[in-house]
C-alpha cells in the first residue's frame, strides 16, 4: 500500500523567527535559493505523493499566490483554516476533513527535507501498513541535530515511542496519520500532542528513527546560523 496524500502545515505565525515573519510567512523563507515550502513540495513529489493539501491562516494570500504562480506538477489544494488559528491539531483535522483518504503523510516545511529522508519515510510507511497502526512519527537522535540546545521529545523501543525523564530523540516534523484518531474532535485550536499523549498512554504511538543530519528552522538564532 502507498500513502497518496500529503498534508503540509503552513498556518502558523512563525513568532520565533520574528522579525523575518512580521511580513513573510515562515514557509516562504528562502534556504539556498529555494523556499522551505517549495523544497517540501518537491520532496513530496519525490515520495510519489499524488495530492497535496496545504493549510493557511497567517499571511495566507502570500502562500496562495506563491502556489498559483509556481504551477507545480502535482495536484495542490489550499485549505483555509478560517478566522482563528487552529494549532497543529486543529489544522490537521481541518485538512483531513477535506481529504477522501484514510491515511495521510503530515509534514512540516520548517525542516530542510532532502533525499536522505526518502528511504526512512518509505520504511516508516512500510511499518505503518504492516502493523496496521494509526500513527507513526519520524524521529532523529539528538546527536544528529543541527540545533542541540533542547532536550528530545521521546525515547523509542521496538518502534514504540515513550516519554522518559531524559529523552534522546526529536520529532522531525513528519508523521503518517489515520483520520480515525482525530475525527471525534471539533475544528478549533488544539495541539497534535493531545492525540499523541493518548496514544502514548496506550503504548500505541509508533516511531521510526531516521539516521542522518536534522536541520530545522527552530527560531531566529538558527535562522542566522543556517540561512545567512
Amino acid at each position: 500500500m502507498k500513502i497518496k496524500t500529503g498534508l503540509i502545515l503552513c498556518a502558523g505565525f512563525g513568532k520565533r523567527v520574528q522579525p523575518i515573519t512580521d511580513t513573510l510567512p515562515k514557509p516562504l523563507i528562502v534556504y539556498k535559493n529555494i523556499t522551505l515550502l517549495e523544497n517540501t513540495i518537491n520532496f513530496l513529489i519525490k515520495l510519489k505523493i499524488d495530492k497535496i493539501k496545504i493549510n493557511v491562516f497567517y499571511l495566507k494570500d502570500q502562500i496562495t499566490t506563491f502556489i498559483k504562480n509556481k504551477n507545480f506538477p502535482v495536484n495542490i489544494e489550499i485549505i483555509d483554516d478560517g478566522e482563528t488559528i487552529l494549532g497543529t491539531g486543529g489544522g490537521i483535522l481541518n485538512l483531513i476533513k477535506s481529504s477522501e483518504e484514510d491515511d495521510a503523510l503530515v509534514i512540516n516545511p520548517d525542516t530542510i527535507w532532502d533525499n536522505s529522508y526518502i528511504s526512512s519515510i518509505n520504511k516508516m510507511e512500510e511499518i505503518y501498513f504492516e502493523k496496521k497502526i494509526k500513527n507513526i512519527l519520524l524521529i532523529v537522535n539528538n546527536a544528529f541535530c543541527f540545533d542541540k540546545r533542547f532536550n528530545g521529545d521521546f525515547e523509542i523501543k521496538n518502534n514504540i515511542l515513550l516519554k522518559e525523564k531524559i529523552n534522546n530523540f526529536k520529532y522531525t516534523g513528519c508523521q503518517i496519520f489515520n483520520r480515525e484518531l482525530i475525527l471525534h474532535k471539533q475544528i478549533n485550536y488544539f495541539p497534535i500532542s493531545e492525540i499523541w499523549d493518548t496514544l502514548l498512554r496506550e503504548s500505541k504511538l509508533y516511531g521510526y528513527e531516521h539516521i542522518g543530519e536534522f536541520k530545522h528552522l527552530t527560531d531566529y538564532e538558527i535562522y542566522e546560523k543556517l540561512f545567512i
